[in-house]
């Protein structure tokens, strides 16, 4: 499908709100699911070096504990 012009492209032949608005909301969708993504992978990382500092804190206590 071709327009006439740059406005007749944005009208979409009369349903250009509807059509920009839907735009919107499935950018705004994908972009908060993309940031939520990123957000919730740099926790889980976090989460697995806190455990694995603990479990090496652990084996550290558990061998002195033993040398005394």
């Amino acid at each position: 499908m071709q327009f006439d012009s740059f406005s007749a492209f944005l009208a979409m032949g009369g349903y250009g709100f509807y059509v920009w608005l839907a735009v919107a909301f499935s950018v705004l969708a994908l972009g908060s699911l993309t940031v939520a993504t990123i957000v919730k992978r740099s926790q889980i990382i976090q989460e697995i070096k806190n455990k694995h500092q603990r479990i090496e804190r652990m084996r550290a206590a558990e061998k002195m504990e033993n040398t005394l």
